[in-house]
């Protein structure tokens, strides 16, 4: 059958758009979390700044320096026009009134020290608004020093306080009396971010609630101030520039290092220059902007806020234009697209039913390492082949380990190990970008791609689909989250949310996905998977396990020396955590324990566990009641069956009971707990017991079977008739007829 070409839709498009703008919010996360977990690029910058304006005004008396408030939205002003006039003024040392940083954000901080750091005078920072918003205030004292501090440079005492509300007012208070009360320098400045409301006329309006809020903390400064005679009290916060006098103290408040500025005549890009000359103080702004019209500086800050914003925060911008984006195109899909959620009843598979298909079959387990994936794909593809149809098979190599790799023949593809792990080495990581994967599939041209696991191979598989334009069938096997054991994470966060999400999302990527139980389906509908199913069990050859030979089954009983008062109990599985063997081995113990009739169990299978299943079976006593038989070839496995007298099995991780079923077959009533895969094939009374995970009642039906030879045969009887509605030709073809539906639905979509 031809392939269409693979084409980008819409709906793809979309999709592609999605992915990216997802992958771009990831990295803008990732980025955000760098940078508060990324060692600090600058420390305690105050400590260094303070020692060198100490040094340059050693023994000076006269000297000047600079006062800038609200640097925040104005940034491009401050880096290209307030910094070189700085360092061509011949100003000794900057300081910033307050409101430096756009916000107290970890990317506002980095930004104010790189404007810095153009500066080639030393600077010190007062703690404002801005530096404390927005959880700031660990960081102003990470990076610059405390939020109130004092030093005392050349003949003046320079005291910085917190305006915030950040620091008790007592102690502040307090400090900044015996601060003044002890100088002895002939000048004194205090910086406050927030200004005085008092001291303070014509200001805007709207900016009426930005003064210092503490009524306490400001007449306490005021009182201060006017009573050991303090030059200047500085601030900033307010967009303008006002000098006035009161009680011999100047109160400047200079906020046009930026900020928002008004059309009115204090509001003006400058900063302020302090000259000190023995005991004279004298103050005088250095305009930026006065010869502009009122409209042209308002326009000319706007454009300086927008660029402050996009200077500091565009990481930031991004991300909040990328959440909603992909809000928006959530609810677009939730809204606009068309959904109906009844089956197409118009696809016609008549055409893909007629004709022989291909089929790739890939798996990350295969013969002749067995399980009941292994053997699942094995019935799957011999029924295929046996109803005409073509079927390649991809999986692992395991020639190092088994020399039953050569007995493979042509349609078998096996792909080289990158990783290999377990007791013997049995599970197998091949190389899923290998080239021989990609090569065979292409030149085999598949109809349908048949994926057996949700990751590796799998996921390659799926991929390859994608870009051959060939539906992908998923067959649900196995319960993850019972294999946390095996996965190197927190076992809570793989059995809870990781195993969960992987199921859903592979199968809603895939074309179809074939489940083995009703209650299988009913957890892949409960986890959120959409996609189309079809609930069927991996076949049995029921009359394979129906015959019994003879001859065999004499021999096994001499070999496993069975007496013939014994009652035989046979329990198949990998001896692994996720069968519950223990929870049977304790429950056989208080059945010994109680003088229950005399039982051999034969545990058949192998895995991880043998060793400490031995060393439990030896801790009870067990050792003339179970006895671990090892791994059998499959094609051996019905001479087993038959010489049980029931079946017992405990495993909770299953999602099929496909060796219940070839128990069955040969005619044994089971045992088992209830759980998934389990629920849908053990009929409760009609062809075994399934009992909650308890070791008196689950020992209770064991008894029962063992005491009751007629129960026993009925029981027996009536599963063996059960099982033939399982029977491997109604596997392939039930399979067949899921695969023609699965293309009609898929190529009918594409045109």
């Amino acid at each position: 059958m031809a392939h269409r070409p693979f084409r980008f839709s819409r709906k793809r498009w979309l999709r592609l758009a999605f992915t990216l703008n997802l992958a771009l919010v990831a990295g803008l996360v990732i980025h955000q979390i760098w940078l508060y977990a990324a060692k600090p690029a600058f420390e305690s910058l105050h400590t260094l700044e303070v020692s060198k304006i100490r040094t340059a005004l050693a023994g000076r008396e006269s000297y000047r320096f600079a006062v800038v408030g609200n640097i925040n939205n104005s940034v491009n002003v401050f880096r290209n026009t307030i910094v070189p006039s700085l360092n061509e003024s011949g100003v000794d040392f900057l300081v910033s009134a307050g409101n430096a940083v756009a916000s107290g954000q970890q990317e506002s901080y980095r930004a104010i020290h790189e404007s810095l750091s153009r500066l080639e005078i030393p600077y010190v920072l007062t703690y404002g608004e801005h530096e404390d918003s927005d959880f700031g205030s660990y960081l102003f004292y990470e990076y610059f020093g405390p939020h109130f501090f004092a030093f005392v440079a050349g003949n003046s005492h320079f005291i910085f306080l917190d305006g915030t509300g950040k620091s008790s007012t007592s102690w502040q208070l307090d400090w900044l009396e015996r601060e003044l009360s002890a100088s002895t320098a002939e000048h004194r400045f205090v910086f406050v971010g927030l200004p005085l409301h008092n001291v303070v006329s014509e200001a805007p309006l709207f900016e009426a609630d930005n003064y210092l809020s503490d009524p306490r903390l400001a007449e306490g400064i005021q009182a201060l101030a006017e009573r050991y005679a303090v030059d200047t009290v500085f601030s900033a916060n307010l967009s303008l520039y006002s000098h006035q006098t009161q009680n011999g103290v100047d109160y400047v408040t200079t906020g046009g290092g930026g900020g928002i500025l008004m059309d009115m005549q204090g509001s003006f890009h400058h900063y302020v220059v302090v000259e000190v000359s023995g005991e004279e103080v004298s103050l005088a702004p250095v305009r930026l902007n006065v010869d502009q019209p009122g409209w042209w500086r308002i326009l000319g800050s706007v454009a300086s806020t927008i660029y402050a914003f996009f200077y500091v925060s565009y990481p930031r911008f991004l991300l909040i234009v990328g959440l909603l984006t992909l809000l928006a195109m959530r609810l677009y899909r939730l809204i606009f697209e068309e959904r109906d959620y009844y089956p197409n009843f118009d696809i016609d598979p008549t055409p893909y039913l007629s004709s022989p298909l291909r089929v790739a079959m890939v798996s990350n387990n295969y013969f002749p390492f067995v399980s009941g994936v292994s053997i699942s794909v094995e019935r799957l593809r011999q029924s295929l082949v046996a109803l005409g149809h073509g079927v390649e098979l991809l999986v692992p190599r395991y020639s190092k380990l088994y020399a039953d790799d050569a007995q493979d023949d042509a349609s078998v593809t096996r792909l080289p190990t990158l990783f290999a792990f377990g007791e013997k080495r049995e599970f197998r990581l091949t190389n899923p970008f290998n080239r021989r994967f990609r090569q065979r599939l292409r030149a085999f041209r598949p109809d349908i791609i048949h994926v057996h696991h949700p990751f590796w191979l799998g996921s390659m598989g799926l991929w390859m689909g994608r870009r051959l334009n060939v539906p992908v069938i998923y067959t649900y096997h196995t319960r993850l989250e019972h294999y946390a054991h095996f996965v190197p994470l927190p076992g809570a966060l793989f059995r809870n949310l990781i195993s969960h999400y992987l199921i859903k999302r592979f199968s809603n990527r895939s074309s179809g996905v074939i489940v083995p139980t009703y209650s299988a389906e009913e957890y892949l509908r409960m986890i959120g998977v959409k996609t189309p199913t079809l609930v069927q069990p991996t076949g049995i050859d029921t009359r394979r396990f129906a015959a019994a030979n003879e001859r065999e089954i004499a021999t096994l009983k001499q070999r496993f020396a069975l007496a013939d008062d014994e009652r035989v109990l046979v329990s198949v599985s990998r001896i692994s955590k996720e069968k519950n063997i223990g929870f049977m081995l304790e429950a056989l113990f208080d059945l010994k324990a109680q003088g229950a009739e005399r039982f051999r169990l034969l545990l058949i299978g192998d895995g991880p566990d043998r060793d400490a299943v031995a060393a439990r079976i030896e801790a009870l006593s067990l050792s003339s009641e179970v006895t671990l038989v090892g791994a059998v070839a499959p094609d051996a496995m019905a001479s087993y069956y038959h010489l049980g007298d029931l079946f017992v099995f405990a495993s909770t991780s299953e999602t099929q009971g496909m060796v219940i079923l070839e128990a069955m077959a040969a005619g044994l009533p089971v045992v088992a707990v209830r759980s998934s895969g389990i629920d849908d094939v053990v009929r409760d009374g009609f062809n075994g017991y399934k009992t909650p995970q308890n070791h008196r009642v689950w020992g209770q039906r064991v008894s029962e079977l063992m005491e009751d030879p007629a129960l026993r045969e009925r029981l027996g009887r009536q599963a063996q008739t059960f099982a033939e509605d399982y029977d491997v030709e109604r596997f392939g073809e039930a399979v067949t007829h899921f695969y023609a539906e699965t293309l009609a639905r898929h190529h009918g979509r594409s045109r």
